[in-house]
């Protein structure tokens, strides 16, 4: 027969389990009589500093968490009843404690916002934030960590900051809008995340995801302290941003006073920075073949300047090293510094950073330089190697400069065709259109190389010599400055030969008569003492001269016109003994010379004999 004390054992327990089951049980009733709606509403604007209006009524659950569900809830300023509210949510569940609600409280400590949608400010900075709240346990939580902050700024006695809760807020499928000439413009979707703040002093998260123009973001937030980051204090921060145009990474110290600044390692990259300027939307012409671009660097930033030392940067896979400022102060921002590379190609870094690069491919396209309104760019740039389209050059100092609708590409010097190279690109916007300025001094370099390379094959002095080329005139397509430049090209070259000329055969034919292509007598060189070249350029058509070529026997002279758009060619020439030259120069009458006229294009130039005098014997 069971004891008395263990009759009352059973019975204590079973008594326990009917209560708890009756306190279950009883929960909703208890939820619904006492935790109202306008209790609900009171507790989270004390939470949020926002003024909470909730239009359903709450439902409660009890399984497998206790929480409360609320439909239609909104959070606005208490300032301003006539705007819209800051956050409206299509229903928002609250994880409630159980103990609390039989006492007749209300605490959470997570609420999940579903098909939220979030209005939002552009700032001064161009960030997009939402209202700040005026009063609340967050502000009031932050006006007490200032206090902290500014009784000893370098190292806050951090035992006292608040510690009041806070939970973590979940929200589910939502969006960010802005007002924009009075209505609600869609500035991100899909916003799904959450942030995670247990305690006012404790550490905080936020990670996040959505859908940017069109691109899936992903954006990670990380700090210990919080609390005196908002209080303007100093913290550890870190921060990752994904997409598929571009990564972005921070992990060093901030302090978001008045006085804001950023000081660690900052990391970027890009498959194609043509792409995120355009995702930007920072208004770059559509034809700029921009590569791709990684930046790893020591970033300190403060309010109106950023500074990038240490920087290792690769574009289209040429890496560099060196140092860049970026000031944000002036209308608008300037970015100056020095960068070095080892191998650098010369059109992929104009296209990054300047208008002064064609599309790859040339063609006709339209030159933007609407670059010089947006950004002034002062940089020194040097290469141990680099490659401008075919043409290899080696230990290049070199500049980039953009300020006030002026862009400008200097080679100051540079090793090229076995000589020395200076060139320069000038884009200049004014009101009567865009005026381009292209100079070229090559000295002491190799005329074969360099005629390869500018596409002249025929009649090329191959020797030591110096070529100058000036052309200025209006640029609105790259072909266009071409078609309607002034200026002038000289050049002068020494001993040597004339390439793909064989004068016996030339000579031959204008004594035979008729008209003969200049291919059908290139299966030669001839060797030169030195040669000369002088032409004017007016509006696309060179009118040449002085051209001639000197050689032990003979004197070559040729003069006329070329067009560059059409590439038409309208030449007169001769040649002459050496000796009668000679004599002609002194005064004296010489014999007649084989004299001729040179027509068709720059690609099949032919020959017509105009006298013959000059035997090729």
């Amino acid at each position: 027969m069971p004891s008395p004390l263990i009759r009352r054992g059973v019975w204590a327990i079973g008594t326990a389990v009917i209560v708890i089951a009756l306190i279950v049980a009883a929960l909703p009733l208890i939820a619904s009589t006492r935790i109202v709606r306008d209790r609900i509403a009171w507790e989270m604007s004390a939470w949020s500093g926002f003024r909470v209006a909730i239009e359903g009524s709450p439902r409660i659950e009890v399984w497998p968490n206790f929480r409360a569900i609320l439909t239609d809830v909104t959070l606005s300023q208490w300032t301003d009843t006539d705007a819209p509210p800051v956050v409206e949510a299509e229903r928002v569940e609250v994880d409630l404690s159980a103990m609390a609600a039989l006492r007749g409280d209300v605490v959470f400590s997570t609420a999940r916002l579903v098909r939220p949608t979030i209005r939002v400010q552009r700032m001064a900075t161009g960030l997009f934030l939402p209202a700040v709240p005026t009063g609340g346990r967050i502000a009031r939580s932050i006006d007490t960590a200032r206090g902290v902050v500014n009784a000893d700024p370098a190292k806050p006695d951090l035992d006292k900051l608040p510690a009041d809760t806070f939970g973590t807020v979940e929200f589910r499928d939502g969006r960010m809008v802005a007002s924009v000439g009075g209505k609600d413009v869609e500035v991100l979707s899909s916003l799904t995340g959450q942030a995670t703040w247990a305690a006012m002093n404790s550490n905080a998260t936020l990670s996040a995801t959505g859908i940017w123009r069109g691109e899936s973001v992903a954006l990670d937030v990380a700090s210990p302290k919080p609390l005196v980051l908002f209080a303007g204090g100093t913290a550890p921060l870190t921060l990752s941003f994904k997409a598929a145009p571009a990564t972005f990474s921070f992990d060093g110290t901030a302090s978001m006073s008045e006085n804001a600044y950023f000081d660690g390692q900052a990391k970027f990259s890009a498959p194609s920075l043509r792409r995120v300027l355009e995702w930007a939307q920072a208004g770059i012409a559509p034809g700029a073949a921009i590569g791709s671009v990684s930046i790893s660097s020591k970033v300190t930033a403060t309010a109106g300047r950023v500074k990038f030392d240490n920087t290792a940067i690769s574009l289209d896979n040429n890496p560099g090293m060196g140092a860049l400022d970026l000031s944000l102060g002036e209308a608008q921002p300037v970015i100056s510094g020095t960068l070095a590379f080892d191998t650098l190609d010369l059109r992929s870094f104009l296209s990054a950073f300047t208008p002064l690069a064609p599309a790859a491919g040339g063609g006709p396209a339209e030159i933007d330089t609407s670059f010089a309104d947006r950004i002034n760019l002062d940089l020194r740039l040097s290469a141990a190697h680099a490659t401008a389209g075919t043409i290899q050059l080696a230990d290049v100092a070199a500049t980039a400069q953009v300020k006030d609708g002026l862009s400008v590409f200097d080679i100051s010097d540079a090793s090229a065709f076995g000589g020395n190279i200076q060139s320069s690109l000038r884009f200049d916007r004014k009101p009567e259109g865009t005026q381009v300025e292209i100079r070229l001094l090559a000295s002491d370099i190799d005329g074969g190389a360099f005629a390869t390379a500018a596409g002249m094959t025929r009649l090329v002095p191959v020797g030591t010599g110096t070529v100058s080329v000036i052309l200025k005139g209006p640029g609105r397509t790259w072909d266009s400055i071409f078609d309607n430049a002034d200026g002038s090209v000289t050049a002068t070259f020494g001993p040597g030969a004339l390439s793909k000329l064989n004068l016996p055969a030339f000579l031959k034919h204008t004594e035979q008569g008729g008209f003969f292509a200049l291919d059908d007598v290139s299966d030669g060189t001839l060797p030169i003492d030195g040669a000369e070249i002088k032409a004017s350029i007016s509006k696309g058509v060179a009118r040449i001269d002085k051209a001639e070529a000197n050689s032990a026997k003979y004197k070559i002279w040729l003069s006329g016109i070329a067009s560059y758009a059409g590439r038409g060619l309208a030449l007169s020439g001769g040649v002459i003994q050496a000796d009668q030259a000679a004599a002609q120069t002194n005064g004296q009458q010489g014999p007649n010379q084989s004299s001729f006229f040179v027509g068709g294009t720059w690609s099949t130039p032919f020959i017509s004999p105009i006298s013959r005098g000059v035997s090729g014997e």
